[in-house]
């Protein structure tokens, strides 16, 4: 059968002609979209700028069903979910990010933190936990690591802590050692609460090889060894803290006096304490200077001669005490001295220089802002 050219010169220009009219739809439908999809995502950024976030989600909803491929919308419209709570929707959507197989890396890594992002906000700290350790060795390791730190920090998984400590310090992200020897001193704690003294000896002395000159360890050796009875131990390692952190001395001044006491080294730790507080008075000092020569009437003039130089209201109720009734009416001493500690009480008190978190019990770490070494150990009448 003989093909009939007539037929094939007729239907090329009808050929041409709907090719056209197909890519000039295309090409109208591609415009349009194109001008929608931005459209909808500067209205949500405007609505978004003036604090209207439920209209502006609803508008990054439009946008991402506009244009579904888009991974910035996607991230956009995760990070509003999770700031507004919605935690759920926040993994839902960056679950999604990660499904896809067209996501570039760098992309996906970002997917990949804003997840483990989304688990710690919503408190799934197991999922969070695998989320950053995916993590390693992308763009977001140090972040990631920083916030394992803070979740280990958390749950109380001090060893864990210790690891991821450690490796932030290899990188070169900064200095640990401090922190390392409070995660050291909680085990040390929680092995002496569990009866298991070497570990305990062993813990506090990685802490100790973590930071030497750190007050804590120092303290913790201290006390760990007046708990067993051993003052002699208890003299050596708090003389070492007297000269090393006298500031943090305050918060052992009257254990060290009653240690002293028990070692029959009365004389010579009153010296020191007097030369302490010589350089820094505080009433902590003053109470454990009392212990070791409790005379009333040398405490009277030691208690003036602190009036004079420190003009606390615990010193004041202090000396109300030891006078009552000499030039003051019972009734009204009583009465003053109890106005004088209602004063006194909020000052008796330790406070968080980072976020102001005030405490009657001394930190070490802050229950507020979880921050470390941020309560200067003195209360707030002797700052």
């Amino acid at each position: 059968m003989d093909f009939d050219y007539q037929w094939f010169l007729l239907g090329l220009p009808v050929a041409f002609a709907l090719g056209w009219l197909g890519s000039r739809l295309d090409l109208r439908q591609w415009k349009r979209e194109q001008r929608d999809s931005p459209k909808a995502y500067f209205k949500g950024l405007s609505l978004l700028l003036n604090e209207q976030q439920d209209k502006a989600i609803d508008a990054f909803i439009e946008a991402v069903q506009q244009d579904p491929d888009t991974s910035d919308l996607h991230f956009a419209l995760g990070n509003l979910f999770r700031r507004r709570g919605e935690y759920e929707r926040a993994v839902r959507v960056h679950q999604h990010l990660l499904n896809r197989a067209d996501l570039p890396r760098a992309d996906r890594e970002r997917a990949q933190h804003a997840l483990a992002q989304d688990f710690m906000k919503a408190g799934l700290f197991d999922r969070a936990e695998e989320a950053y350790k995916a993590l390693e060795g992308t763009a977001f390791d140090t972040e990631a690591r920083l916030a394992l730190l803070t979740l280990h920090e958390r749950s109380r998984n001090w060893r864990s802590a210790v690891e991821v400590a450690q490796k932030l310090e290899r990188s070169g992200t900064g200095s640990f050692a401090s922190r390392i020897a409070h995660y050291w001193c909680e085990l040390a704690i929680d092995a002496d609460a569990r009866q298991q003294q070497a570990d305990g000896d062993d813990a506090l002395r990685r802490a100790r090889s973590a930071a030497p000159q750190a007050a804590r360890p120092m303290v913790l050796a201290g006390q760990r060894a007046l708990a067993r009875g051993a003052h002699a131990e208890v003299m050596q390692a708090w003389g070492e803290l007297m000269t090393t952190h006298p500031v943090a001395f305050n918060l052992v001044a009257r254990d060290y006096a009653n240690s002293a006491l028990a070692a029959g080294e009365g004389p010579g730790a009153l010296e020191r304490l007097r030369a302490l507080y010589g350089r820094a008075p505080t009433m902590d000092l003053l109470a454990a200077i009392t212990l070791l020569d409790p005379g009333a009437a040398v405490q009277r003039s030691r208690l003036l001669a602190h009036l004079q130089t420190q003009p606390s209201l615990s010193a004041a109720q202090e000396l109300l005490r030891l006078s009552a009734g000499d030039t003051l009416s019972s009734d009204e001493t009583q009465g003053l001295r109890e106005a004088i500690g209602r004063a006194a009480k909020p000052l008796q008190r330790y406070r968080c220089a980072a976020c102001g978190f005030e405490a009657q019990h001394y930190f070490w770490q802050c229950p507020g802002c979880l921050s470390w070494d941020t309560y200067p150990p003195q209360r707030l009448e002797d700052l």
